[in-house]
């Protein structure tokens, strides 16, 4: 079958009929030779590439981002995960012994307090990681990535309440916003609970960050494997190129993706929690059903 499907493949997209090379007929020793040539020259294994590139991307779900955009999602992905590590740093919320001065004797004095600043600037990396991924999936084509930014844009406005108690709210387009000065009059057990360990709001968006990683790395890998090999050996990924000057390009437009992003992801929740309303709906007919016929 393999062998089928080369023949095909290469001479409809290389301009060379290996149809000899690849024959299981004739004599032994000019089939020996012949895979020896193919193998010397390259021909075979860039057949076997493309061949095995076209059994991935079947499988795979291949999306309509360009594997650019797709990179760079999953780099902002990467980067959130990042920052909620560092929030999760057990030494960011012990206590630190300060040096400073009297401003009235001069004096040297010693204090004891959290390192606010150090908190502030952990929690701004982790807000402007999260815009971005925010921001980035609003307008993705790959279904792993917009899923997994719904639920965790879902989760957000959940936890909505507890966040507006550290001085964070959700904006415009599903981003968050930080007030520093109510961040820093928050009670620290809210914020340590809120931003570390298990369970925690991070952690939950750290796990959701993974899974954008994830998906965007195998739609990426898909959409490569959609690229060809022509008749001189080069890879040719046409249809990333392409959509690298259209999708990007809408990406790049800031002001009006604020509205877009908000609007997709609303309607990917929208749709989540009617397959589920749907699906307790069935479920609930199917039991009185069973009751019924008990009866």
């Amino acid at each position: 079958m393999a062998n089928d499907y080369m023949k095909d493949y290469v001479n409809t997209n290389s301009g060379y009929d290996v149809t000899a090379l690849l024959a299981g007929g004739g004599g032994g020793s000019g089939n020996i030779l012949s895979d020896y040539a193919s193998i010397k020259n390259g021909s075979y294994r860039k057949m076997m590439k493309a061949y095995c590139a076209k059994q991935e991307a079947e499988k795979a779900s291949v999306s309509g981002d360009s594997a650019q955009k797709l990179k760079l999602m999953g780099s902002s992905a990467d980067a959130l995960k990042k920052s909620v590590e560092a929030l999760s740093n057990p030494a960011l919320w012990e206590k630190k012994k300060f040096t400073g001065k009297d401003e009235e004797t001069g004096e040297e004095t010693e204090t004891e307090d959290y390192d606010w600043e150090a908190i502030t600037k952990a929690v701004k990396s982790f807000v402007d990681h999260y815009n971005a991924v925010v921001e980035q999936t609003g307008s993705s084509d790959t279904k792993g990535v917009l899923q997994n930014a719904a639920w965790m844009t879902g989760m957000t406005e959940k936890t909505q309440k507890l966040l507006s108690k550290i001085g964070l709210h959700i904006g415009s387009g599903n981003k968050l916003e930080l007030n520093e000065d109510n961040l820093k009059k928050a009670n620290i057990n809210t914020l340590k609970s809120t931003f570390s360990g298990y369970g925690s709001f991070a952690d939950r968006v750290s796990q959701k960050a993974g899974n954008i990683s994830r998906a965007a790395s195998v739609a990426s890998a898909a959409a490569k494997a959609k690229g060809t090999y022509t008749k001189n050996g080069k890879y040719s990924d046409i249809l990333s190129n392409w959509l690298s000057g259209t999708v990007d390009k809408k990406v790049g437009e800031k002001t009006s993706e604020k509205d877009k992003t908000k609007d997709t992801i609303q309607q990917a929740i929208d749709k989540r929690e009617k397959e589920k309303a749907e699906k307790e709906k069935k479920e609930q007919e199917k039991k009185e059903k069973e009751r019924a016929d008990r009866v």
